[in-house]
């Protein structure tokens, strides 16, 4: 990753756009969608730029960027559609300590603008380190496509609540009472009631949530099969994504391992010390994946692990997978001759290898 996706605060915040055209035009478009104070320098504005300082959206001042013009910015862009000039102008915005970004120069900027879905205050930033922009474009409609226009109007009315809702402890009870409202009733009453029903039934799902038995914690054990993520289970996913700790082989492949929700703690494996982890977990109420590598059913481990648990009387679920063997057919499809040269014929535990070797990549 070369570029670190943040969320700047520009509240009251100055940025400074050098130049007043077209080039200019495309990133005021976003920063207005800031409560920053705008300042655009630049001399034969486009006619936007005109209409936007009419109506006390921007500040516009009808000259040339001077250094003594950039003073306490936090962003400056460049975007005279000029090498020389841009380059000058950088130079003004580095010395007073703000970030520059020189429009379609990637290797001279210091950030990058992403492509936004704007849900405002969800929003969600696009990049692609400025490699294929049109990708961006495209997963940004589909996204747009996704989610609804009141997906804003929902989380303005439960950033409101947040003060009420923090009487329920942090982790997961708190977690499941925003699941809750945001993915299930949450929707559901906006659309039939408005923001009353809205309130309503935040109020309702907090004392369902206060009052509510802590669920007791559990263990999943779970194969990470080939190592492609594509090939888990649905059940899989979502439990990985929900899962308080995970317990993995430190063979498992860094993909299936990116599925894992930040806050979740890892323990790479040892089998003897495997239920004693899950005990002191499960105890607090949390959920627990075992994740071993390749096929669950072939891994004798596991067996003495579910009998440590079972004398701990800890609960457990097996979440079956795709077992290796239908990978292996996918092999005999579509893997190129080409790369296993020998290959006019290849035994079982040839292909068995490769599977195995992929996986621990």
């Amino acid at each position: 990753m070369r570029h670190f996706p943040i969320f700047l605060e520009l509240t009251a915040k100055r940025v400074v756009v050098s130049g007043a055209g077209e080039c200019a035009v495309a990133k005021l478009r976003l920063i207005l969608k800031t409560d920053a104070e705008i300042h655009v320098y630049g001399v034969s504005p486009a006619a936007q730029v005109i209409k936007w300082a009419s109506e006390h959206k921007i500040t516009y001042i009808p000259r040339p960027l001077g250094h003594n013009d950039v003073g306490d910015a936090v962003l400056v862009y460049a975007a005279n559609e000029n090498d020389a000039l841009d380059a000058e102008v950088a130079k003004f915005g580095r010395n007073a300590g703000a970030i520059v970004n020189i429009v379609d120069n990637l290797n001279d900027s210091d950030f990058i603008t992403p492509a936004i879905v704007d849900r405002a205050p969800v929003t969600v930033a696009i990049g692609t380190e400025g490699a294929a922009p049109v990708l961006a474009r495209k997963i940004k409609q589909q996204l747009e496509e996704t989610l609804p226009t009141s997906l804003g109007t929902l989380a303005r009315i439960g950033q409101a609540f947040r003060d009420r809702a923090s009487i329920l402890p942090m982790g997961r009870k708190r977690r499941e009472f925003w699941s809750e409202f945001y993915f299930k009733k949450g929707p559901n009453a906006l659309a039939i009631g408005g923001r009353h029903a809205v309130q309503k039934l935040l109020n309702q799902l907090l004392n369902e949530t206060v009052n509510k038995p802590d669920d007791l914690g559990r263990v999943h054990f779970m194969g990470a099969g080939t190592g492609d993520p594509e090939l888990l289970t649905l059940k899989a996913r979502n439990i990985l994504h929900e899962a308080d700790v995970i317990i993995h082989d430190p063979s498992v492949p860094a993909e299936i391992l990116e599925l894992v929700r930040r806050e979740a703690i890892l323990h790479a494996s040892v089998t003897k010390e495997t239920a004693i982890i899950a005990k002191e977990h499960t105890q607090k109420g949390e959920q627990v994946v075992r994740l071993v590598h390749g096929d669950l059913a072939q891994n004798k481990a596991v067996r003495h692990e579910i009998t440590d648990l079972s004398t701990f009387d800890i609960p457990y679920e097996i979440i079956r997978g795709i077992p290796i063997e239908p990978a292996l057919q996918v092999f005999d499809q579509q893997i190129p001759r080409r790369i296993m040269p020998n290959a006019g014929i290849y035994t079982k535990q040839t292909k068995h290898n490769y599977i195995n070797e992929m996986a621990g990549s």
